[in-house]
């Protein structure tokens, strides 16, 4: 099996590498296995290997499997929620909005696919500790949206938040579906027609101080 990294090891012996690097190191030869075997049948053995290092080496920084796993789920998560929070602060514009949370959920597939397994698709979900982070994840997602709702649009909280989690949903579900079919819709096309459907319920909403949509005009989003 061939080790995670360059100069894992160097005349054949391990190369000392700095705390920060070789935890990334880590992090990547155990996706590797966690994603390819899952959680239960992965094991600490498997992960050392593929990193290219000893069991101690890794234990100095990962305790057990479960911690090693959960400090996976912080990266991808915490990465995540930034592309969703950048999508939301990164314009005014409420339509490049709603793009950008949809083109979140399909890039982290897209180009992060093992991650997104590892988060939406773990065999580990019922765990409390994976559970919270998933949640977190999502509830990060619908109050990022939540926010720029209430701002927008005026309607309460509660409100918001039931329009922001069906967006949330329906990315989620819609990025997952077109992963899972193989990518048989252009991606570019596949987030634009989510995009034109979230829209046109979200645009319903008037921004604060304008009129409803058919009081007197027709919205054309």
């Amino acid at each position: 099996m061939t080790a995670v990294g360059n100069g894992s090891q160097t005349a054949g012996r391990p190369t000392r590498l700095p705390r920060s690097a070789r935890r990334k190191q880590l992090l990547a030869a155990a996706q590797e296995v966690f994603v390819a075997q899952g959680y239960h049948a992965a094991a600490m053995d498997d992960i050392a290997e593929r990193a290219g290092v000893s069991k101690p080496v890794l234990y100095q920084h990962f305790p057990g499997k479960l911690e090693l796993y959960l400090a996976l789920l912080d990266t991808h998560c915490d990465g995540f929620l930034a592309k969703v929070h950048e999508a939301m602060r990164g314009t005014s514009d409420n339509k490049e909005r709603v793009s950008g949370a949809v083109r979140a959920y399909f890039d982290f597939m897209d180009h992060e696919s093992e991650a997104f397994r590892l988060v939406f698709e773990s065999d580990l979900r019922n765990d409390p500790a994976v559970r919270q982070r998933v949640e977190r994840v999502e509830q990060g997602c619908i109050s990022a949206i939540t926010d720029t709702i209430i701002s927008d649009t005026g309607v309460s909280r509660a409100h918001a938040e039931l329009l922001a989690s069906g967006l949330v949903g329906a990315a989620e579900t819609a990025a997952q579906f077109w992963l899972g079919g193989g990518r048989q819709v252009p991606k570019a096309e596949a987030e634009a027609l989510l995009a034109a459907l979230s829209w046109r319920g979200i645009a319903s909403f008037p921004l604060q101080g304008e009129p409803a949509a058919g009081a007197g005009q027709t919205e054309s989003p």
